[in-house]
């Protein structure tokens, strides 16, 4: 193995970027800690809802009880809920705006909170990147009824649920005065966006950015009707890089990480949950059979793209978060891709596995231009917790030939990962519709400075918290408590 010393003080924080914040929202997980624990469990999130429950969410029973009809989707807990008050929204009007924008700014405030960023008093520019699907709500919901296009109007309806208001909508109510952007790249989004964000960290248009996506489509308590050479499994289950997988399930969630330069989160003593090394984006052009079609070519480009900005040998990166959606086309080709991309950046390599490859979409589902960062949220964990998660499959000991003769292996079962000469490296990808690809390489944090210890207190000291509104008091209280508990 071509290992690097492990330097705790790295001079070469040049290029280098901090994960120093993270929220979201994942089926069966309200939290990113929440996600690990459920994905080192090795737990499927995915729901199955019963006949009453679709009938309650108004799914028609002639579509429920069409044959091959599939009751299965990654939901969220809670997407009614919002803390209106929190900010600054009457009732009526938070009611037309779009789930996925409310729960979106709910992740973003959180991933503020968990960095230790003020917007109010931060020094420099902050910038939000991200992407939402069309809105479900406004075409189910909303513009059926006629006493809201009457008393509200239907423009106030469109702004309300318009992808393009999400990061601005964003930044209007967190004060976030950098760039604004929101990014439309189908599957790919919220890994694109992580990408944007640091190039907009490295051409300091911004000292902190937001980035990442959401995904919400109502009815939430639905299932679907696969059709015969779709993308959808017709079994409810996904198998990324199996011998059995026969397609995706989709699913609700969001994903929100903040990211500053490593050398301005060191320097300000920020929590560093990952540091990512490089980062890269290319789009397939004509070079793939169809337009929905995945590209070997254009894969392969951001891989190594990736890889090259990095600086890193393949050699050092024990696991792959894929995009890995258990299609017939899609993993053949994204395997493909990666083998080509690590065989031409590591001319050493003799056919043996040395690297995991695995999918958060085994547990949680698709969650479409939610998905990418989603991953990296997982694979931000994995470096943290030195553990390799499992991709889950009908056979945990017999994942499928697929990677036979690769540098990967599919781990059917969470796994420790310990530290070696090297720290630990991982790389996520994201592939859309479309033909925009992204790559992202990350690194375990360096280890944190020490620090002189305070004085214990002769006296026990109250400890005061405060919030906008009551539920926020509640709700920071609960997560302070849990996280001293843990």
């Amino acid at each position: 193995m071509n290992a690097e010393p492990l330097q705790p003080d790295r001079d070469d924080v040049e290029g280098r970027i901090a994960v120093v914040g993270m929220a979201g929202r994942f089926p069966g997980a309200d939290s990113p800690d929440e996600l690990w624990r459920l994905l080192d469990s090795g737990a499927d999130a995915v729901t199955r809802f019963t006949p009453r429950e679709l009938r309650d969410s108004g799914v028609p029973a002639a579509e429920s009880g069409a044959p091959g009809y599939v009751p299965a989707k990654g939901a969220l807990d809670d997407i009614a809920g919002f803390d209106s008050r929190l900010f600054g929204y009457g009732a009526l009007e938070a009611s037309v705006i779009d789930p996925q924008q409310r729960v979106f700014l709910e992740c973003a405030w959180a991933a503020l909170e968990d960095a230790g960023c003020d917007p109010d008093r931060a020094a420099g520019p902050i910038a939000v990147y991200a992407g939402s699907l069309l809105s479900t709500y406004l075409i189910h919901n909303l513009l059926p009824r006629a006493d809201l296009r009457a008393s509200l109007g239907v423009p106030l309806l469109f702004q309300s649920n318009q992808p393009d208001q999400l990061a601005t909508r964003a930044a209007y109510k967190l004060n976030l005065r950098g760039p604004a952007i929101t990014v439309q790249t189908a599957c790919s989004t919220s890994l694109v966006a992580v990408h944007l964000a640091v190039q907009s960290l490295l051409g300091e248009e911004c000292d902190v950015a937001l980035a990442g996506g959401v995904t919400v489509t109502v009815p939430q308590r639905s299932g679907y009707l696969p059709v015969e050479g779709g993308i959808e499994s017709p079994t409810g289950r996904c198998r990324p890089y199996s011998a059995d997988a026969n397609g995706t399930v989709f699913g609700n969630g969001a994903g929100v990480v903040v990211l500053k330069r490593l050398a301005d989160a060191l320097a300000d003593g920020d929590r560093v949950h990952a540091v990512i090394l490089g980062s890269a984006v290319t789009n397939d052009g004509s070079a793939k059979a169809g337009y929905t079609a995945p590209g070997v070519a254009g894969q392969t480009a951001v891989i190594s793209e990736a890889l090259s900005v990095a600086d890193v040998s393949p050699r050092t990166i024990g696991y792959v978060q894929g995009h890995g959606t258990g299609t017939a086309l899609g993993d053949p080709i994204e395997i493909e891709a990666l083998t080509r991309a690590y065989r031409a950046a590591d001319r050493a390599d003799d056919g043996t596995p040395w690297c995991a490859l695995g999918s958060v979409k085994s547990t949680v589902g698709h969650l479409d231009t939610a998905a990418g960062v989603t991953g990296l949220i997982a694979t931000v964990q994995a470096l943290r917790h030195g553990r390799i998660p499992a991709t889950l499959h009908d056979d945990a000991d017999t994942p499928g030939e697929a990677l036979d003769g690769t540098p990967f292996h599919a781990p059917g079962r969470s796994a420790e990962w310990p530290a070696g000469e090297s720290p630990r490296r991982a790389a996520v990808s994201a592939f859309g519709i479309g033909g925009t690809n992204a790559h992202v390489i990350l690194e375990q944090a360096p280890p944190p400075t020490a620090r002189t210890a305070a004085p214990r207190p002769a006296v026990p000291v109250a400890l005061p918290l405060s919030a906008r509104t009551a539920t926020a008091l509640d709700t920071l209280a609960e997560r302070l408590a849990a996280h001293l508990e843990a």
